[in-house]
């Protein structure tokens, strides 16, 4: 079973339509239901994005990302969900000098098992990944961008800056994590 953690994206219901449409068996939790002693019975997870900052929420995320890499369990963070991805794992974020919103370009600069070549996507943040740590590879980027899709190693651990679940391209995007 998935887990759907809800970190307050106004876009989480799309996720949720979506995995019920595909008959994925999921479970959808706000970020504060979640009991971590419970991970275990979650085969993979989707973090959500957020509209605000919560230190709370911060170290729930964290802890479920630390669970993924530990038990090699698939994850798919979005937007919020890939920055404290990135966060957790030794990156850092920055804010943006203009807030990105709308559908953009995103383009492929690495072999990767959720998209290849160039999709359109829906961008929807003023906070962006600005640096790596030593365990990610970057997977594509777009004009406004540099770190749009990451992966932690040669896991099956993904983060999207952009919001998968607006676009075909990026629901087609979701439905490769799911097959993983």
């Amino acid at each position: 079973m998935l887990l759907l953690v809800d970190n307050g994206s106004i876009y989480t219901k799309n996720i949720t339509d979506f995995l019920s449409t595909k008959k994925i068996l999921h479970t959808s939790l706000s970020y504060d239901d979640v009991i971590l002693e419970e991970l275990g019975k979650f085969q993979s997870f989707i973090l959500s994005g957020r509209r605000k900052n919560n230190k709370e929420m911060n170290a729930i995320n964290s802890k479920i990302i630390n669970h993924a890499v530990l038990e090699d369990k698939p994850l798919l963070g979005i937007c919020y969900g890939a920055e404290i991805l990135a966060l957790t794992s030794g990156g850092t974020i920055r804010k943006m000098n203009t807030l990105q919103k709308g559908n953009s370009k995103v383009m492929t600069i690495h072999k990767n098992p959720l998209c290849n070549g160039t999709i359109e996507v829906y961008q929807s943040h003023n906070f962006e990944i600005s640096h790596l740590g030593n365990s990610f590879t970057h997977i594509a980027k777009s004009e406004s961008c540099n770190y749009e899709i990451i992966q932690y190693g040669n896991s099956r651990i993904f983060g999207t800056q952009f919001h998968p679940e607006m676009t075909q391209d990026g629901l087609g995007l979701i439905e490769n994590f799911l097959l993983l």
